[in-house]
């Protein structure tokens, strides 16, 4: 069995910001009905969380939820329970309509350390991120230039990116040139 590594092993580059590969993490994508109490029920048992409201992230000990559409929750737990996490799910949810999947090993994940954060992501994604559009708690799908990216911020100059694996080393390379020394347009 070989030893699962994360898309860039730990990759690191300071300018404006610091920009960090946040390395594995357990993702799950759920998707069902959003609005059954089995279902809110079946989440708090395998994070420990509440539902998130619509385009919200929500965070505790055992994990995160993150409310992705009308249909789709993304969970987070550490990388090695995901499979657990699923099992505990599909006994939750049995007789439910749903989906657990997990996407682990699909998905890339980045932070984003400093004041400019923001700034860096705005100079390829058409999502507002100005202060009064994008808190902490609340999380964006949209795209980096072309490529397909979901990101929240943790705290006001913490910010998470997560993205398809197969471009992970696109968006990093992606992050580290729009987050250069002395290149922030200081517009946030």
């Amino acid at each position: 069995m070989s030893n699962a590594v994360s898309v860039l092993n730990g990759a690191e580059f300071s300018g404006s910001v610091k920009v960090q590969d946040a390395g594995l993490k357990g993702m799950i994508t759920l998707r069902g009905d959003l609005s059954s109490a089995k279902m809110a029920k079946a989440v708090k048992g395998a994070v420990g969380l509440a539902m998130p409201d619509t385009r919200g992230i929500k965070s505790g000990a055992k994990g995160g939820v993150a409310w992705m559409s009308s249909d789709e929750l993304m969970l987070f737990c550490d990388y090695s329970d995901a499979e657990a996490t699923i099992s505990k799910l599909e006994k939750s949810l049995a007789g439910e309509h749903f989906l657990a999947v997990n996407v682990s090993d699909a998905r890339a994940s980045f932070t984003l350390t400093g004041a400019g954060a923001r700034e860096v992501i705005a100079k390829g994604s058409p999502a507002d991120l100005s202060v009064q559009a994008l808190q902490p708690g609340e999380i964006r799908r949209s795209r980096l230039g072309q490529v397909a990216v979901a990101f929240w911020l943790s705290d006001a100059e913490t910010l998470e990116l997560v993205c398809f694996r197969s471009v992970g080393g696109f968006v990093y390379k992606w992050l580290c040139v729009a987050a250069a020394e002395n290149s922030l347009p200081e517009f946030l």
